[in-house]
């Protein structure tokens, strides 16, 4: 199948931040677009906005007749999607040409210079990074986050090379050609697909074996290839950080030899690995160490990843996707490391109920380092409830003296009331979606006193 010879195309979950990005970059690639989500959300109102049709019900009546056309449409779907689904049904009975979404990533890709980010954690801000890197070069960057600097999932650029997220979900990411990669992390995730982590680091190996020229890994982790670090030996080196102007200076051996004095403005160690890695990857591209600096220094970050909604001297609002321990551990740090001396509440919405069981010890453990804490009740997503599988089981856990599980009407006059100089919105679900509320209620909390 040649996507050239494809004029339609329908989205099953287009409200996805992966199937987003791919509805926008065939919408401006003139094609018809059109898509089913459950519900609206801001990323479905923005593809309204560019003139894509998206309906709310399970309903084909609601299709319009140009996507029943199976000569010239595909059909997308991304896994969350259940097999119960009325158009997706019809779609696969009626032997349309129907394809994941990391299927259609690799079919855009393939004939491209891909540049592919891959890991447990940390892929949407360093792709985002190196996207940012690569815009200059004419690069096409399909992300699975927002990015400040363009307020979009997908920078658009010409079909000559690529930078993508390489997603382990699903086993998704062996739809790829990468031609030069990087792996940030292969901790325990998704288990409810691979069952155990070998499996998961597994499908790693075989993931780098289809690099084609260059593989870049985190220090320590069992790939063979370039590595990177911070204050260790490798080929990517970090060193001599310090801290001014509100952003981090460090300086980086790379096999080229050390540039001195980037500027980058993300707080949190693990955030200076992000822009390492794309550092190393964009190296070995071609791009030229001064120019990789040069775009470092005006990287605005990923919406929803350490990002400020306040930030003044005695109240701090920081949204973030947190949805796994380590990733919860990586924030912790680097709030303690901004904010040594504020009072910090998190609320944090749970994700999944298969991912709290497999890690409700280590869950327990890193909420427990805030001052004060809010659960949430878990966010299903694609899954049904698991008996005894719960935030209160969670709650239970948790080694603190300060904490309660709301409804999240209840939260937001919890954080009203709160003397927390500094809150975090932490979770993969919809609690994205009470921030705005909550930056009210707290600037509404400052006016009163």
């Amino acid at each position: 199948m040649d996507l050239k010879n494809i004029h339609n195309v329908y989205f099953i979950g287009i409200g996805g931040i992966g199937m987003s990005a791919l509805a926008r970059y065939f919408f401006k690639n003139y094609k018809k677009v059109a898509g089913y989500d459950k519900t609206p959300s801001p990323l479905t109102k923005e593809l309204e906005n560019l003139g894509i049709e998206i309906h709310y019900d399970d309903n084909l009546s609601l299709v319009s007749q140009n996507f029943l056309n199976k000569e010239n449409s595909i059909v997308v779907y991304t896994p969350a999607i259940p097999n119960s689904h009325k158009e997706l049904s019809y779609f696969l009975q009626n032997d349309f040409h129907v394809l994941k979404r990391a299927e259609v990533l690799g079919k855009i890709t393939e004939n491209t210079f891909c540049l592919a980010v891959a890991g447990t954690h940390g892929k949407t801000t360093t792709s985002s990074i190196l996207g940012h890197i690569m815009q200059p070069f004419n690069a096409t960057s399909f992300l699975g986050g927002i990015t400040e600097n363009y307020n979009s999932n997908l920078i658009l650029g010409k079909d000559e090379v690529s930078v993508v997220e390489a997603d382990e979900y699903d086993r998704s990411f062996l739809q790829l050609s990468p031609n030069i990669a990087c792996v940030t992390s292969m901790d325990a995730d998704h288990l409810d697909i691979y069952g155990e982590h070998n499996s998961l680091l597994e499908s790693f190996k075989e993931f780098s074996n289809k690099v084609t020229e260059k593989l870049i890994v985190a220090k320590g982790l069992e790939l063979e290839g370039l590595t990177y670090a911070i204050d260790e030996d490798a080929d990517y080196k970090a060193f001599n950080l310090r801290v001014g102007n509100g952003a981090y200076l460090f300086d980086v051996a790379t096999p080229q030899g050390i540039i001195t004095d980037i500027e980058f403005s993300l707080p949190g160690r693990h955030n200076i690995m992000n822009a390492l890695a794309a550092l190393g990857m964009a190296n070995c591209y071609g791009v030229s160490l001064e120019d990789i600096k040069s775009q470092l220094k005006t990287f605005a970050g990923v919406q929803r990843r350490f990002s400020y909604k306040i930030k003044e001297d005695n109240l701090v609002l920081i949204d973030d996707y947190a949805h796994h321990p380590t990733e919860i551990k990586v924030v912790a740090s680097a709030v303690r490391e901004m904010y040594p001396d504020k009072k910090v509440l998190a609320v944090f919405q749970p994700h999944l109920y298969s991912r709290t069981k497999d890690f409700i010890e280590e869950f327990a453990y890193e909420l427990s380092k805030f001052d004060d804490l809010v659960l949430l009740d878990i966010y299903p997503a694609r899954e049904l409830p698991m008996e005894g599988v719960t935030s209160k089981w969670l709650l239970s856990k948790i080694k603190s003296e300060n904490k309660c599980l709301l409804s999240k009407e209840k939260m937001k006059n919890y954080v009203k009331e709160s003397d927390a100089s500094v809150v975090l919105m932490l979770g993969a679900g919809d609690i994205g979606l009470l921030v705005k509320e909550v930056k009210e209620v707290m600037i509404n909390r400052v006016k009163k006193v």
